[in-house]
This record gives structure tokens, sequence and C-alpha cells, in this order.
């Protein structure tokens, strides 16, 4: 094991392993660090192949479980089949000064295991909207600088979808979508009739519907619509680190994986004016390790980010790395997740569906694109879908047993849609992260303290959606409607993001536009630390092509000795 190299990059998720990938073509020597433990690429998908009746408890924990475990049984996909890429609510403690789910996944790959696979890019209006109107400050990049980007990764990884057209959710390089069954068509059609500046189409998603050449000579292949992909995907069919960037960075012969090591912090050399090294734990041994590097790449997840950067102190930061002006930790976002709708169909009884679409439609942002004419700011995407559960009159809350039950499940059941809200929230100083002076985590290193809530703007969004997707169900025809407010506190979206955010002024925010600390110029961070703000789509693609972006800049610059 090497002790010095060009480049650290921090995390093996979606944005570390592009870090990895992108530092490793252009020739430099690149440790990927991660906290948890290896996972390679097929071999370590255990449930991958597996039928429900292959799980002790048919897949669901149990109450035992939960009881022990009442955060990350919370979490979307969570359960006896992907339990295995999720870390228990013990084994990473925290301290929530306001309620907030914190959900991670700690191995090789990090989350890119268990993500949604949601690829929109997002809009110039959506990197314009806070400063115009005034609830955040500039970006230091726009729609036109990050396009090249978004088109080098969606090519690399394989997303699909379609061409709609749309200013506020922009085409990208595309591989065919998944078809719409005959209700989302009905869906599309009647709010494209009755709705000018609302627009029901397919998704984009990192799904291989037809892989290219350079996927197949990763060894990924065609999607299989099982619609098991937080299990592990043996068929590299959507996108994970495991699956794509790493094996790409592996080829190169640069790349050296540390896994089992948590990092402790950042070492800023006083005299040097830069950062030279990180100090990690070998959590299998309990030993305080060093490894040396001209540029480090911190993508450890945006809290977990946070948390590194506010424990790299020195006596030039005493604060935190590069944080002079109380940025560091500030200006937390998330995705406002609350609102749900569903109703029934009648009608459409002579089809069903085939196979496992892992796929939904998407209604792209309609408010404040062009202008801001709501009582709110900002927007919010809308996730929606159709499909034919088993026979309702089947009796689901009875025994589960016997000819009668059996036959009423023989028939499928009447159609169902829904619809969820992913809403814009505010960056503002008062969300927040800090370090506890008390608490400490399991090696000793301060917990993370969580300090964010909800505001005014998002009950007005949350209510608006729900009057919005009722009064588009009631015009498709549907019928039953139910609305729910789920209230859930931030955090279970998934989307963290802020705390260590771009801009273009040192005393307002903490990265440049290449993601550079301002005062410590051999440090990225790419992660969804840097948002600057959330926008209303999701963030996965930015990051990934803000740190191709990135890694580029930086492998350049380390060549040209400006690091």
């Amino acid at each position: 094991m090497n002790t010095t190299y060009d480049a650290i990059v921090i995390g093996s998720g979606i944005s570390g392993g592009w870090a990895a990938k992108v530092l490793c073509e252009n020739g430099l020597k690149t440790c990927v660090v991660e906290r948890g433990r290896n996972v390679e690429h097929k071999k370590d998908y255990p449930t991958a192949h597996l039928q429900p009746w292959d799980f002790p408890h048919g897949g669901m924990m149990t109450n035992t479980f939960k009881e022990e475990n009442p955060l990350i049984s919370k979490a979307a996909g969570f359960g006896e089949d992907t339990a295995h890429f999720f870390i228990k609510d013990k084994d990473q403690p925290y301290v929530q000064e306001k309620p907030f789910d914190w959900i991670r996944g700690y191995q090789v790959g990090g989350k890119s295991l268990t993500w949604g696979r949601a690829c929109q890019r997002w809009s110039q209006s959506e990197f314009e909207s806070p400063s115009k109107y005034k609830y955040g400050i500039e970006w230091p990049v726009d729609y036109t600088e990050m396009a090249p980007w978004y088109y080098m990764v969606e090519d690399f990884i394989g997303v699909c979808g379609n061409k709609d057209g749309l200013a506020s959710m922009p085409d990208g390089e595309f591989l065919p979508p998944f078809e719409m069954n005959c209700v989302e068509q009905h869906m599309s059609k009647t709010i494209a009739d009755n709705y000018p500046d609302r627009h029901l189409v397919h998704g984009r998603w990192a799904h291989l519907t037809e892989p290219k050449e350079h996927h197949l000579a990763l060894g990924r292949g065609k999607c299989q619509s099982r619609n098991l992909c937080m299990r592990g995907c043996p068929f590299g069919a959507y996108f994970s680190s495991n699956s794509s960037t790493l094996p790409a960075a592996k080829k190169t012969e640069n790349l050296t994986i540390l896994s089992d090591a948590v990092v402790v912090k950042i070492i800023y050399d006083d005299d040097k004016k830069k950062a030279t090294s990180i100090e990690y734990i070998d959590t299998t041994t309990g030993e305080r390790q060093e490894l040396k590097a001209s540029i480090v790449f911190v993508n450890a997840s945006a809290l977990n980010s946070n948390l590194i950067l506010l424990n790299s102190t020195s006596d030039r930061f005493p604060n935190g790395l590069g944080n002079d002006h109380d940025i560091l930790g500030r200006f937390i976002g998330f995705h406002n997740y609350r609102g749900w709708t569903s109703g029934k169909f009648e009608g459409f009884k002579d089809t069903y569906v085939y196979g496992r679409n892992p796929s939904e439609l998407i209604l792209a942002n309609y408010r404040n694109v062009y202008k801001h004419d709501m009582p709110f700011v900002g927007g919010y995407t809308i996730f929606s879908g159709a499909s034919r559960p088993r026979n309702q009159e089947a009796p689901e809350n009875g025994p589960g047993i016997g000819a009668a039950y059996k036959e009423g499940l023989r028939l499928p059941g009447d159609w169902q849609a829904y619809m969820y809200m992913q809403g814009e929230t505010i960056p503002k100083a008062s969300n927040r992260v800090y370090l506890s002076k008390t608490e400490k985590d399991p090696w000793g290193i301060p917990q993370l303290v969580t300090d964010v809530n909800y505001d005014d703007n998002d009950e007005l969004m949350v209510q608006d959606f729900l009057t919005e997707s009722k009064a588009m169900f009631e015009t498709m025809g549907c019928t039953d409607i139910e609305q729910n407010d789920s209230k859930q506190a931030p955090g279970l979206d998934i989307h963290e993001m802020g705390g260590c955010r771009m801009g273009t002024d040192p005393k307002t925010s903490m990265l440049n536009e290449h993601n550079q600390l301002h005062l410590c110029k051999n440090v990225f961070v790419t992660d969804g630390a840097c948002m600057t703000s959330t926008g209303n789509q999701s963030p996965s693609l930015l990051y990934m092509a803000l740190t191709a972006r990135a890694a580029t800049y930086a492998a350049e610059q380390l060549k040209a000795q400006q690091l």
C-alpha cells in the first residue's frame, strides 16, 4: 500500500467514482478512500437473484429490527432484500437538534447502488432563479457551461428518455425510453389537451435500454425490467460506480481503492498554504494512518463531506478547512417530498402490463419557470405513473389462505395512478450542520448535529401541489382520489445538499467555479455539499457533470504545476 498519490478521492459513490475515472484517465495515480466495506460488482450482490419466498420473512423486516432501527426502516426501498447496502442506526449515530432522517450506505459504491436513478438536466431557470428572485446567491456556472459535461456523463452512464423540447427539463443524450402503459398514455394526453403549460412525459433514467459498444465493453448489459435495482444489478444495467466508473478507472492501472478507512480530517500545511495529506482510521485495526497527495477530492456524500471539512482544523483554519466566514455547514438544502396524490381509473380492463418497469413519468416543473408568478419561490417536479395491481376484491386483510383468496388474486384489479412532488427548498443560513462538542462516534470523531427545518415557502408549495394534482386527476377521470401530506422530516428525500456551496464571493461561498475551496485551491468538493441551491430536479446528474468538469480542470492544473 502506497502512502503518496497524485490525488485522493474521499468517497466512492456517484461523484467519487466519476472523480476517480477522470483523474485516472488523465494519468494521475489516484487513491479512492471509502469508509465502508469493499463491494465487488456482481460478486457482492447476495440477493440479486432471490425470489420472495427465499427470504426468511418474505422481504419484510421484523418488528424487532424496526424498533431497533426506526430511522433506516423508513428509507425508500429498504427491506430484507436491500438491507446489506444500508447501515444500522446504532452504527453511526448523529445528533438531531431538529428531526432529520439521514439515510446512509457505507460501502464501495456508496448510494450509487441504491439511488433512484433519475437523471434530468437542470434548466437555465434553476441556475438563475435563486439570485434573480433573491432567495439565494448566484451560481458561478450556468446551463450553457454545463451542457457539454452533461452530454459526456449521459453518454457514458447511459440515460434513457425522450427528447421533448421542454425549457424546464432540457433534452439530453438519450437511449430509447421505457414504454408508457395505456393509462399513462391517457394521463399524458389529457394533460397535454387541457394544460398547455404542463407536460407529463417519459422520465430520464440511468438504465441501459439499448446498450452502446462502450457500455458492453465494460461488461454492462441491457435492462431486464426486473425492478430489483436496489439489490445490486448483476447485469450492470443501471449506472453505479461499481459497474461503470470504478471499472473504467481500474482499466488505467492508476487506481487504488482503500476500503474500511474512515477519514478523520484533511491536513493543511500552514507553510505551503495547501492541503498535503489526509488522516484516516483503519476500521479493521483501529489504527490511525496518513496518506499524502497533491490534490484532494471530497466526495463523502454531502453531510459527511461537511463533517470532514469542519473537523479539518488547523492554526490557519480553526473553524474548519477554508472556513473564514462561517459559511461551512450552513445553507443546507434538501427536496420537499411531502405531497402525494393517488386514485383509480375505470375501464382499460382489456389491457395489462408486461415486466416490472423500473422507470416513472415526470411532469416537468411548470411553476415560476419564465417569471415569478406564485406566492412561493422555486418550483417542483412531479413523478407519476400507473399500474394494475392484483384484484382489489381479494381479502387483503383476511387470512391470506384458501381457494377463495387465491381465486380473488387470479385476475388483476382496477388501474391505479399516483403523483408525488419533489420541491425546491430555500437554502438558509439557519439550516445548518455542525460538530457536537460532547458526542463522539464509534471512532472518536465528533458527531454531526443536524439543525434543518421546513419553512412557510415549503408549506405553500405542498398545498399548491395537492390542489393542482387533484384537479389534474379529476380532469383525467380518476376516481377515489386520496391525498396526503406526509409531513416527513427533512432528509428522508436522501437529497441533502449544500454546506460547502459554490459561488463567486469567498465571503458568501466556500467554492469557486471549479469546485475548489476559495482558500485552499488543491481541495475540491463536487458531491451534494457543493450545491448553491437545490433546484427542483434530481441532482445526481449535476453532481456527476460538475465532478467530471472539476476533475478535468484539476488534472490540467496539476500537470501545469499550478496546484
